[in-house]
């Protein structure tokens, strides 16, 4: 057996993605944990990991490879003693016998200077059970994605290793399959195939788009994006025992992190089902994002949070709800946004879930297509309803990717030299909460768009022309080229948040002035007049949480 000493510790950071699949069995089998690379057992995370070069009766694997070791790696994780070692293949097969039911499967990767192989270069592919979960796939380059992200969002975490989680429905025998592009490697430090108890998923998950249609998830392959702890810390494996799954905090994924403020229960919180045991540890039920301020008399703000997507697929979004404040019905009232698209309105936590510190959840299905690169949710306030505040609630969000013809894995698009382009992954997922706009902007409205522009020091409001703006009730008309050329031809790139009448795109008037430009979508329930009137309101509102009217375009022009 050939062994790989490594150098030292190779520096980057963590993504976490989940598969699953939603058969209703129940698994009876312990878990099968394997240390890659190693000839004996380690005790990390309270769970004992057990060396694949060791005899075994519960796994086999077809193809010792190579084994590489590095004792200064951690990845900087709880799971640090795991990624000291690692196996180096070309082509490599995991077979876990004896295994009914639903099935977590956690793929873990930690990069570290292997000798005279350059880890960087690393490709590879990975089935599991005919189900493709992996094309092409580079760690280095997913990690460094992943770290881009944090950068981007002003946050101070990072990390060195990444896991790839998966759920699978499976009938006696699980044979994980690992084969390297050509003329590569690949590489894998630990595996963890651990049973679920109980049930994950419903069959049947309602469409967004008001057509009251279900989607059939039976059957289909789901990786999950990404798994959130919203207004509360990060929920490590060991506390959420029977799964062990890791809730992220949200706050690196918030476009404005003050647009929503932390709040937390007072006394215990229950399931609102006993099936629900299974769906989310209580602790993600005990902490929420509320709107920071909810004094405003214009409803259609939001706090969002942004996401990156792989195009082309159909997701589920999952998202968890407890009211912890009120103590009876029709005191927090909100609508669910998904893609821009209604998904349930009069939406009342209390009433759904059965009173206070009642832990629900719901499920969403929509489609991302090959041309689209954003996906939106957002939850804001039932205007159309009496609730007694302006207000929105969330305490947990998960996203799935659901498999199509098989297949899971999503291979970046390839520049000009044929290298993977690292920026390719920049597709986004959206989710908004009803909430805020960014400081110091100014809206300027458009009929079928809506732009905003921040004020001169002076008090003066430049147009997209730089002359004056017209002292109209609405302030000046623009024209369509104007805009177009303020948004880029509405490229979704500059999107920066959305509410229930349509997208809002970030520009640049000549001058230089940013610009908030509001575009409404007439597939939007709301209707003409109400954008009409969200027009006015901004006109006459003026607060630290608002920005104020400009101008506007009307459709014909």
């Amino acid at each position: 057996m050939e062994k790989v000493q490594g150098r030292g510790i190779w520096g980057l950071g963590l993504l976490i993605i989940v598969f699953l699949s939603v058969s209703s069995g129940e698994a009876q089998s312990k878990p099968v944990l394997v240390n890659c690379g190693a000839n004996s057992s380690v005790i990390v995370d309270g769970r004992r990991w057990i060396g694949d070069l060791a005899p075994n009766d519960n796994f086999t694997v077809s193809s010792p490879g190579v084994a590489a070791t590095d004792s200064t790696a951690d990845g900087n994780s709880t799971l640090g003693p795991l990624y000291k070692t690692a196996r180096i293949f070309n082509a490599l097969n995991y077979t876990f016998a004896g295994m009914q039911g639903n099935y977590f499967l956690r793929l873990h990767f930690c990069p570290f200077p292997f000798e005279n192989y350059n880890v960087n270069e690393s490709s590879f592919s990975v089935v599991a059970n005919g189900l493709k979960l992996m094309t092409a796939f580079n760690v280095p380059v997913e990690i460094a994605d992943k770290n881009l992200h944090l950068q981007n969002s002003n946050s101070n975490s990072s990390s060195l290793s990444l896991v790839k989680e998966y759920i699978l429905a499976i009938n006696d025998v699980l044979v994980v399959e690992f084969v390297s592009s050509r003329g590569s490697f690949g590489f894998i430090n630990a595996v963890e195939v651990v049973p679920v108890v109980g049930t994950l998923f419903a069959d049947s998950v309602s469409k967004v788009g008001g057509s009251n249609a279900n989607f059939n998830v039976s059957g289909r392959g789901i990786e999950t994006m990404y798994r959130l702890n919203i207004g509360g810390q990060e929920i490590k494996t060991n506390q959420d025992s029977d799964l062990w799954r890791k809730w992220e905090m949200d706050s690196s994924y918030m476009i404005t992190a003050d647009a929503g403020v932390e709040i937390r229960n007072t006394s215990n919180v229950t399931y609102a089902s006993n099936n629900d045991s299974s769906v989310a540890p209580l602790l993600v039920y005990e902490t929420a994002r509320i709107m920071s301020n909810t004094e405003v008399l214009e409803k259609k703000f939001n706090m969002s949070w942004k996401f990156q997507v792989d195009p082309d697929f159909d997701y589920l979004i999952r998202l968890h709800f407890c009211e912890l404040v009120y103590d009876k019905a029709n005191q927090r009232i909100f609508r669910v946004y998904i893609n821009n698209k209604t998904a349930a309105d009069s939406f009342d936590v209390y009433v759904r879930a059965g009173g206070k510190n009642r832990a629900y959840h719901q499920d969403y299905f929509d489609t991302v297509s090959s041309k689209t690169n954003t996906l939106w949710v957002q939850l804001g306030p039932d205007t159309a309803v009496g609730a007694s505040g302006t207000d929105a609630l969330l305490n947990g969000l998960e996203i799935f990717k659901l498999s199509r013809s098989a297949n899971l894995a999503f291979a970046d698009r390839i520049d000009s030299t044929e290298k993977s382009a690292s920026h390719s992954k920049s597709w986004t997922l959206w989710l908004g909460v009803g909430a805020g706009n960014p400081p110091g902007w100014r809206p300027l409205f458009m009929h079928g768009a809506v732009v905003s522009s921040i004020a001169y020091k002076k008090g003066g409001v430049r147009s997209l022309n730089g002359s004056l703006a017209a002292s109209t009730r609405v302030g000046r008309r623009f024209t369509l080229s104007e805009i177009r050329v303020a948004t880029n031809n509405f490229d979704d790139s500059l999107v920066i948040g959305v509410g229930g009448f349509g997208k809002v795109y970030s520009g640049k008037i000549e001058d230089g002035t940013l610009a908030a430009i509001k575009r409404s979508n007439p597939q939007s329930k709301q209707g003409l007049t109400e954008f009409e009137t969200e027009i006015e309101m901004l006109s006459k509102l003026r607060h630290r949480h608002l920005v104020s009217l400009i101008g506007f375009l009307r459709r014909t022009e």
